[in-house]
């Protein structure tokens, strides 16, 4: 099948593009051995292929793309993938940032091709960069019974109890950003969600004014916080029924599959964009493994 032109853009119709592509022979492919047709366009005298358009063009690994997503979502650091990989850890993480950019796209496409959400459940979670008197607040959206990870947002805080005295000693006061993420995301996840749609939340005071200033017709449901079980780490909670049961699951199954929220690792994240990137690859494949089924 002879494709148009991506250069000159003249090619509207089958006919047209019959009489000014033609067929210059074919080329293995060595990043995964596949044979792939190349074209001329007459009209611009420029060569392409069926694989100029792809997202992983000139890549020289694309067959280690979907083994290190794998990795990446099972609990993987970035050093130890690029030990099983046999790859650099260079390598790792230029991957890690393609993979990244075409993740959050991804979860963008994902959200269109659903219905609009009738019932999510909204928190934060919280990590660290570095150490822990430089905390992040994770604002993550999902959809209720099918624990479709919609959004979510990295942002700083201050750190809280023993460690404020000492972190603003040591790093000088931190800005809040939570209220700024929470209205960027709610912002970005309008579009996907129902109007009246269905709002569960904790008894934040601050999600109040949030919920009703982008979603005025929702119905805001706000449950008195519990204490973590064991188990969970802090996410599930000890308790017969958890009204937020879908949201505390995915939260602390990002806890189980992302290396860098561990709760006990020395895999931690250096820059807030990096975790954010962790957590588009980890919600891609999480939606994907819900849909896959049994």
């Amino acid at each position: 099948m002879r494709a148009p032109c991506p250069y000159c853009q003249r090619s509207t119709s089958k006919d047209e593009i019959r009489t000014s592509v033609y067929k210059v022979g074919r080329y293995r492919r060595k990043s995964d051995s596949r044979i792939i047709q190349r074209f001329l366009c007459k009209d611009c005298h420029r060569g392409f292929s069926h694989g100029s358009r792809s997202a992983c063009f000139a890549q020289n690994k694309r067959h280690l793309n979907e083994r290190l997503r794998k990795l990446l979502c099972s609990g993987v650091s970035q050093r130890r993938a690029a030990h099983l990989l046999s790859i650099s850890r260079t390598t790792v993480v230029r991957k890690f940032l393609f993979l990244s950019s075409q993740a959050h796209l991804e979860l963008i496409k994902m959200n269109q091709n659903n219905p609009l959400a009738e019932t999510i459940e909204f928190d934060d979670m919280e990590s660290f960069e570095h150490t822990k008197c430089k905390p992040l607040s994770i604002a993550l959206v999902v959809e209720s019974k099918t624990r479709k990870i919609l959004g979510f947002n990295v942002s700083q805080m201050p750190a809280k109890g023993k460690l404020a005295a000492i972190s603003v000693k040591k790093y000088g006061p931190r800005a809040d950003h939570r209220s700024r993420a929470t209205e960027q995301l709610f912002l970005k996840l309008t579009p996907f969600i129902h109007p009246q749609a269905l709002i569960k939340s904790d008894q934040n005071p601050h999600y109040i004014n949030d919920i009703k200033t982008h979603f005025p017709q929702a119905t805001h449901d706000a449950y008195k916080g519990q204490r973590g079980s064991i188990v969970g780490q802090g996410e599930l909670k000890k308790i017969r029924f958890d009204p937020l049961f879908s949201l505390n699951h995915t939260a602390a199954m990002l806890r189980a599959n992302i290396n860098r929220l561990f709760r006990r690792t020395w895999c931690t994240t250096k820059k807030p964009e990096c975790l954010s990137n962790h957590i588009a690859i980890y919600a891609i494949y999480h939606n994907s493994f819900l849909n896959s089924g049994p």
